[in-house]
């Protein structure tokens, strides 16, 4: 698999970091979200125009993570890609870029410096233990 910014894999698309950014206020909010509350929640805060956010979001929905109707003046998003989801591809884009597709090499990577703490190595023989079980 090629690594680049616009990879994609099960119909995603990696993300600039500032449609991220928009997509993570939109998925912690009850849907559907309108654009006075996206300019309230995140563009005051960034300092941006009203049509900077409107860009964005259009991206978001020709990328097929947004969707959105009009009622009355204002517009409502809904996502399309479930953060959970989204989370899981970038994860996986990680590991293969940084880690050669290897689960070993990205623990490891944490294990230089003792950044792993006991009770997280505990979880994670639990969890190895319970993958090898199935």
């Amino acid at each position: 698999m090629e690594n680049n910014n616009n990879k994609k894999v099960n119909n995603l698309t990696r993300l600039p970091e500032t449609e991220f950014e928009v997509m993570q206020v939109i998925w912690k909010n009850t849907v559907p979200i309108t654009t006075t509350t996206l300019m309230n929640q995140l563009g005051n805060k960034k300092g941006w125009k009203l049509q900077t956010l409107v860009t964005l979001l259009n991206r978001l929905i020709e990328r097929g993570f947004l969707r959105s109707e009009k009622q009355g003046k204002e517009r409502n998003y809904y996502p399309s890609v479930m953060q959970e989801d989204y989370i899981q591809y970038e994860t996986a884009l990680f590991v293969e870029r940084y880690h050669d597709n290897s689960l070993y090499q990205l623990v490891n990577a944490f294990s230089g410096g003792n950044r792993l703490s006991k009770e997280e190595i505990d979880e994670l023989s639990i969890w190895f233990k319970k993958l090898e079980e199935e």
